[in-house]
């Protein structure tokens, strides 16, 4: 099964500032803020929604392409998920603009001043599926995750025309989108992605009831948190299934697209949907434990024995014959 994720593709630079913020600003003077913060440390991370859910799927062998815009500054970071098993040949440069990125300073207090450039992914809109479906041998299945609205919004016009299954997941855009445009990305989708509480903004925005959306998507996927995943279906009973025990909370940054990255690799090697929400919930997991979106590594063994523990053994058989070494 050849699945392409869209979505966006960024790099996060974060820095430190080891006093508080509140102590640099001026009660009467908060009109004309003037200030530069000397930082202790610089941290450059590789993210971005469409990446971050590819190097997951890499890491479980099952190739994905990924599908976004990027800067001609993009080079080291394709290097490093054509490594994890991406395939990044339809990932669009932009030759004006660089990657998108995040900025962010964070206090002793842990509060934040941030920016987020959009840069390369407002390209995004650019880029036909049909040309990266006639590379590959076509596409069996393409996931929408956050990008460039109208990048999203093409897509799934798309792939609704062209009659190939997609999957809705657009996160953290929701807070920006009307309801119309949501009703567009929603209606016809194979898998609709969510979190609990998008799951009732979706249908606040929409207008339309639990109900009435089941009958316009094949599976409704709603992450529960630290409770795992409920998956539904219309007219079959709801499935289920709970986290892995993690090992330590490190940074929650990310989970999401992990459990995405195991979900849609289940997919791909055809086990049901239980066992991919399993193979997504334990992938998270692994996240949830490491500093850094794609900072984790997967090891065979040691994900099969964590995945036996918390699922079976036959849940982990299904599994451990489709894990690459």
């Amino acid at each position: 099964m050849r699945i392409a994720v869209t979505g966006s593709i960024a790099t996060d630079h974060l820095m430190n500032f080891p006093g508080r913020f509140a102590d640099q600003f001026v009660a009467d003077q908060l009109h004309t803020v003037s200030l530069s913060f000397l930082v202790d440390a610089l941290d450059v991370r590789r993210g971005g929604v469409g990446a971050n859910i590819c190097f997951g799927m890499g890491q479980l062998g099952t190739r994905p392409v990924l599908v976004g815009a990027a800067g001609n500054d993009f080079d080291e970071y394709r290097a490093w998920l054509e490594r994890h098993g991406v395939d990044t040949a339809s990932v669009h440069i932009s030759e004006v603009l660089h990657t998108a990125r995040f900025i962010c300073t964070t206090d002793s207090d842990h509060n934040q001043i941030g920016s987020f450039y959009t840069g390369a992914m407002s390209e995004a809109r650019l880029i036909e599926l049909q040309t990266v479906a006639e590379r590959v041998g076509g596409l069996d299945l393409v996931s929408i995750g956050a990008d460039d609205p109208e990048a999203m919004i093409r897509h799934t016009e798309e792939c609704r025309s062209r009659g190939i299954p997609f999957a809705a997941d657009f996160s953290q855009q929701i807070a920006r989108m009307e309801g119309e445009d949501i009703r567009l990305l929603v209606d016809g989708a194979a898998y609709l992605f969510s979190n609990e509480y998008e799951k009732g903004l979706i249908e606040s925005k929409t207008g339309w009831s639990a109900e009435e959306i089941m009958d316009r998507v094949g599976v409704r996927v709603t992450t529960l948190g630290a409770h795992g995943v409920r998956i539904e279906r219309k007219g079959e009973p709801a499935i289920e299934v709970g986290c892995a025990q993690e090992e330590a909370k490190v940074d929650p940054t990310g989970v999401g697209d992990g459990f995405r990255a195991g979900f849609l690799s289940g997919l791909a090697w055809g086990v049901g949907l239980e066992r991919a929400a399993q193979i997504g919930c334990m992938l998270a997991t692994l996240v949830i434990e490491t500093l850094g979106t794609q900072e984790y590594e997967l090891r065979r063994g040691h994900f099969m024995d964590r995945f036996t523990k918390a699922y079976g053994d036959e849940a982990a058989a299904e599994v451990r014959k489709h894990l690459h070494a």
